[in-house]
Protein backbone atom coordinates (compact mmCIF):
# COMPACT_ATOMS: atom_id res chain seq x y z
CA UNK A 1 0.00 0.00 0.00
CA UNK A 2 3.15 2.83 0.72
CA UNK A 3 4.72 1.73 -2.18
CA UNK A 4 1.85 1.97 -4.36
CA UNK A 5 0.36 5.43 -2.95
CA UNK A 6 4.59 7.02 -3.61
CA UNK A 7 3.56 6.23 -7.19
CA UNK A 8 0.67 8.51 -7.00
CA UNK A 9 0.32 11.96 -7.22
CA UNK A 10 -1.45 14.75 -4.84
CA UNK A 11 -3.90 15.10 -7.76
CA UNK A 12 -4.83 12.05 -7.75
CA UNK A 13 -6.13 12.20 -3.95
CA UNK A 14 -7.50 15.77 -4.42
CA UNK A 15 -11.67 16.29 -4.96
CA UNK A 16 -12.31 18.69 -7.65
CA UNK A 17 -15.16 20.19 -5.47
CA UNK A 18 -13.17 20.86 -2.13
CA UNK A 19 -9.46 20.91 -3.82
CA UNK A 20 -8.38 18.93 -0.38
CA UNK A 21 -7.42 15.45 -0.13
CA UNK A 22 -10.47 12.74 0.09
CA UNK A 23 -12.76 12.17 2.96
CA UNK A 24 -14.97 9.20 2.74
CA UNK A 25 -14.14 9.21 -1.02
CA UNK A 26 -17.62 7.58 -3.31
CA UNK A 27 -17.44 6.65 -7.06
CA UNK A 28 -20.28 7.71 -9.07
CA UNK A 29 -21.11 5.82 -12.05
CA UNK A 30 -19.57 7.63 -14.33
CA UNK A 31 -16.25 6.66 -12.73
CA UNK A 32 -15.19 10.07 -11.35
CA UNK A 33 -14.83 10.26 -6.85
CA UNK A 34 -15.56 13.32 -5.00
CA UNK A 35 -15.43 13.33 -0.60
CA UNK A 36 -19.32 12.35 -0.20
CA UNK A 37 -20.32 15.43 1.38
CA UNK A 38 -19.13 17.25 -1.46
CA UNK A 39 -21.43 15.33 -3.76
CA UNK A 40 -24.13 15.29 -1.55
CA UNK A 41 -24.28 18.77 -1.18
CA UNK A 42 -23.72 19.54 -5.02
CA UNK A 43 -26.67 17.47 -6.22
CA UNK A 44 -29.05 18.69 -3.37
CA UNK A 45 -28.22 22.52 -4.69
CA UNK A 46 -28.12 21.53 -8.10
CA UNK A 47 -31.34 19.85 -10.17
CA UNK A 48 -31.18 17.25 -11.98
CA UNK A 49 -28.21 15.11 -10.67
CA UNK A 50 -24.85 15.38 -12.72
CA UNK A 51 -20.96 15.04 -12.56
CA UNK A 52 -19.48 17.91 -12.08
CA UNK A 53 -16.24 16.72 -13.95
CA UNK A 54 -17.83 15.45 -17.29
CA UNK A 55 -21.36 16.49 -17.11
CA UNK A 56 -23.17 13.50 -17.61
CA UNK A 57 -26.87 14.08 -16.22
CA UNK A 58 -28.55 11.55 -13.70
CA UNK A 59 -32.22 10.77 -13.93
CA UNK A 60 -31.59 8.85 -10.72
CA UNK A 61 -29.73 10.22 -7.69
CA UNK A 62 -27.26 7.54 -7.39
CA UNK A 63 -26.59 5.78 -4.10
CA UNK A 64 -23.22 6.87 -3.23
CA UNK A 65 -21.16 4.21 -0.50
CA UNK A 66 -17.92 5.01 0.46
CA UNK A 67 -14.84 3.40 -2.05
CA UNK A 68 -12.83 1.39 0.57
CA UNK A 69 -9.79 1.13 -1.38
CA UNK A 70 -9.74 5.15 -2.67
CA UNK A 71 -10.35 5.67 1.08
CA UNK A 72 -7.46 3.62 2.13
CA UNK A 73 -4.93 5.35 -0.06
CA UNK A 74 -6.36 8.65 0.47
CA UNK A 75 -5.42 7.64 4.27
CA UNK A 76 -1.96 6.44 3.43
CA UNK A 77 -1.23 9.36 1.48
CA UNK A 78 -2.45 11.44 4.46
CA UNK A 79 -0.15 10.09 6.89
CA UNK A 80 2.75 10.39 4.37
CA UNK A 81 2.65 13.71 3.49
CA UNK A 82 2.24 14.36 7.63
CA UNK A 83 5.70 12.76 7.84
CA UNK A 84 7.26 14.14 5.26
CA UNK A 85 6.27 17.98 6.33
CA UNK A 86 7.53 16.66 9.90
CA UNK A 87 10.83 15.33 8.50
CA UNK A 88 11.13 18.56 6.53
CA UNK A 89 10.53 20.84 9.09
CA UNK A 90 13.44 20.12 11.21
CA UNK A 91 15.52 21.10 8.38
CA UNK A 92 13.64 24.39 8.35
CA UNK A 93 14.77 27.90 10.24
CA UNK A 94 13.69 28.51 13.23
CA UNK A 95 12.50 31.61 13.84
CA UNK A 96 14.85 34.53 15.33
CA UNK A 97 14.49 37.83 16.44
CA UNK A 98 13.67 40.42 14.07
CA UNK A 99 12.42 37.53 11.76
CA UNK A 100 8.30 37.19 10.58
CA UNK A 101 6.91 33.64 12.59
CA UNK A 102 4.84 31.12 10.47
CA UNK A 103 1.35 31.64 12.05
CA UNK A 104 0.04 27.75 11.11
CA UNK A 105 3.00 26.45 13.16
CA UNK A 106 1.93 24.91 16.82
CA UNK A 107 5.38 24.37 19.50
CA UNK A 108 8.58 25.54 18.08
CA UNK A 109 7.07 28.11 15.71
CA UNK A 110 10.12 28.90 11.82
CA UNK A 111 10.61 31.22 9.72
CA UNK A 112 7.70 32.59 7.63
CA UNK A 113 8.84 32.72 3.77
CA UNK A 114 5.96 34.48 2.83
CA UNK A 115 2.97 36.20 4.16
CA UNK A 116 -0.66 35.77 2.37
CA UNK A 117 -2.91 39.18 1.94
CA UNK A 118 -6.31 37.02 1.73
CA UNK A 119 -6.14 34.79 4.76
CA UNK A 120 -3.38 37.62 6.37
CA UNK A 121 -0.78 34.85 7.96
CA UNK A 122 2.09 33.92 7.22
CA UNK A 123 3.71 30.60 6.14
CA UNK A 124 6.89 28.43 6.84
CA UNK A 125 7.75 26.08 3.57
CA UNK A 126 5.74 22.70 4.57
CA UNK A 127 2.82 25.32 5.20
CA UNK A 128 2.99 27.35 2.16
CA UNK A 129 2.93 24.47 0.20
CA UNK A 130 -0.87 24.11 -0.15
CA UNK A 131 -0.69 28.06 -1.57
CA UNK A 132 1.42 26.89 -4.31
CA UNK A 133 -0.02 23.29 -5.65
CA UNK A 134 -3.98 23.43 -4.58
CA UNK A 135 -5.81 25.73 -7.17
CA UNK A 136 -8.02 27.38 -5.02
CA UNK A 137 -5.13 28.71 -3.41
CA UNK A 138 -3.00 29.52 -6.13
CA UNK A 139 -5.01 32.36 -6.65
CA UNK A 140 -3.89 34.04 -3.26
CA UNK A 141 -1.93 37.38 -3.44
CA UNK A 142 1.40 36.40 -1.40
CA UNK A 143 4.29 38.71 -0.55
CA UNK A 144 7.26 38.48 1.28
CA UNK A 145 7.13 38.03 4.62
CA UNK A 146 5.05 41.10 6.90
CA UNK A 147 4.38 40.87 10.38
CA UNK A 148 1.99 43.09 10.71
CA UNK A 149 -0.60 42.28 7.46
CA UNK A 150 -3.35 44.06 9.00
CA UNK A 151 -1.45 46.96 9.24
CA UNK A 152 -1.53 46.82 5.17
CA UNK A 153 -5.38 46.74 4.97
CA UNK A 154 -7.57 49.57 4.53
CA UNK A 155 -9.63 49.70 7.90
CA UNK A 156 -12.56 51.20 6.01
CA UNK A 157 -12.51 48.98 3.01
CA UNK A 158 -10.73 45.85 3.99
CA UNK A 159 -8.56 46.22 1.25
CA UNK A 160 -4.89 45.83 0.28
CA UNK A 161 -3.55 49.37 1.02
CA UNK A 162 -1.56 49.38 -2.39
CA UNK A 163 -1.82 53.27 -3.64
CA UNK A 164 -0.09 56.20 -2.42
CA UNK A 165 -2.19 59.31 -2.35
CA UNK A 166 0.31 62.02 -2.68
CA UNK A 167 -2.00 64.81 -1.53
CA UNK A 168 -2.54 63.83 2.02
CA UNK A 169 0.54 61.52 1.87
CA UNK A 170 -1.02 57.94 3.23
CA UNK A 171 -1.34 54.91 2.05
CA UNK A 172 -4.75 53.69 0.48
CA UNK A 173 -6.96 51.31 -1.32
CA UNK A 174 -9.02 50.96 -4.60
CA UNK A 175 -11.69 51.79 -3.08
CA UNK A 176 -10.90 55.11 -1.08
CA UNK A 177 -9.86 56.22 -5.02
CA UNK A 178 -13.56 56.78 -5.68
CA UNK A 179 -14.59 57.85 -2.57
CA UNK A 180 -12.46 60.07 0.23
CA UNK A 181 -9.53 60.69 -2.81
CA UNK A 182 -11.56 60.81 -5.58
CA UNK A 183 -10.04 64.01 -6.57
CA UNK A 184 -6.75 63.41 -5.35
CA UNK A 185 -3.34 63.13 -6.56
CA UNK A 186 -3.07 58.78 -6.65
CA UNK A 187 0.19 56.89 -7.54
CA UNK A 188 0.83 52.81 -7.08
CA UNK A 189 2.58 51.98 -4.00
CA UNK A 190 5.95 51.41 -5.44
CA UNK A 191 5.96 54.71 -7.07
CA UNK A 192 4.81 56.75 -3.97
CA UNK A 193 7.49 54.45 -1.77
CA UNK A 194 10.14 55.69 -4.58
CA UNK A 195 9.26 59.25 -4.59
CA UNK A 196 9.65 59.42 -0.56
CA UNK A 197 12.80 57.43 -0.82
CA UNK A 198 14.36 60.28 -3.27
CA UNK A 199 13.15 62.91 -1.00
CA UNK A 200 14.84 61.12 1.90
CA UNK A 201 18.21 60.89 0.61
CA UNK A 202 18.07 64.05 -1.08
CA UNK A 203 17.58 65.38 2.47
CA UNK A 204 19.74 63.40 4.01
CA UNK A 205 22.68 64.95 1.39
CA UNK A 206 21.74 68.52 2.11
CA UNK A 207 22.12 67.48 5.79
CA UNK A 208 25.73 65.90 5.60
CA UNK A 209 26.30 68.68 3.20
CA UNK A 210 25.35 71.13 6.01
CA UNK A 211 27.40 68.79 8.12
CA UNK A 212 30.34 69.08 6.24
CA UNK A 213 30.23 72.90 5.88
CA UNK A 214 29.60 73.45 9.82
CA UNK A 215 32.95 70.88 10.13
CA UNK A 216 35.30 73.39 7.28
CA UNK A 217 34.09 75.93 9.42
CA UNK A 218 35.05 75.14 12.80
CA UNK A 219 38.43 73.78 11.45
CA UNK A 220 38.71 77.32 9.82
CA UNK A 221 37.86 78.71 13.30
CA UNK A 222 39.95 76.25 15.56
CA UNK A 223 42.91 77.37 12.67
CA UNK A 224 42.39 81.09 13.51
CA UNK A 225 42.48 80.64 17.12
CA UNK A 226 46.20 78.77 16.58
CA UNK A 227 47.28 81.33 14.48
CA UNK A 228 46.57 84.12 16.90
CA UNK A 229 48.33 81.81 19.84
CA UNK A 230 51.10 81.76 17.52
CA UNK A 231 51.30 85.49 17.29
CA UNK A 232 50.62 86.17 20.99
CA UNK A 233 53.84 83.42 21.66
CA UNK A 234 56.07 85.44 19.28
CA UNK A 235 55.00 88.88 20.61
CA UNK A 236 55.67 87.98 24.08
CA UNK A 237 58.93 86.49 23.05
CA UNK A 238 59.81 89.59 21.11
CA UNK A 239 59.03 91.46 24.55
CA UNK A 240 61.30 89.09 26.50
CA UNK A 241 64.10 89.03 24.05
CA UNK A 242 64.09 92.74 23.81
CA UNK A 243 63.99 93.55 27.32
CA UNK A 244 66.96 91.01 28.03
CA UNK A 245 68.97 92.86 25.43
CA UNK A 246 68.46 95.45 27.42
CA UNK A 247 69.45 94.61 30.35
CA UNK A 248 72.78 93.06 28.88
CA UNK A 249 73.25 96.74 27.58
CA UNK A 250 72.97 98.57 30.25
CA UNK A 251 75.23 96.34 32.81
CA UNK A 252 78.68 96.44 30.04
CA UNK A 253 77.68 100.31 30.26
Amino acid sequence: MSAASCLLTEDQFLCSICLDVFTDPVTIPCGHNFCKACISEHWDRNVPSQCPNCKEVFNIKPDLRVNTFISEMAAQFRQSAQQKASSSSSEQHVVKPGEVPCDACTGTRLKALKSCLVCLESYCETHLEPYLTRAGLKKHQLIDPEENLEGRMCVKHDKLLELFCKTDQVCVCMLCTSSDHKTHDVVPLKEGYEGKKAELQKTEAEIQQMIQKRRLKIQEMNGSVELRNICTFIEITNKQLNATAIKVTGSRQ
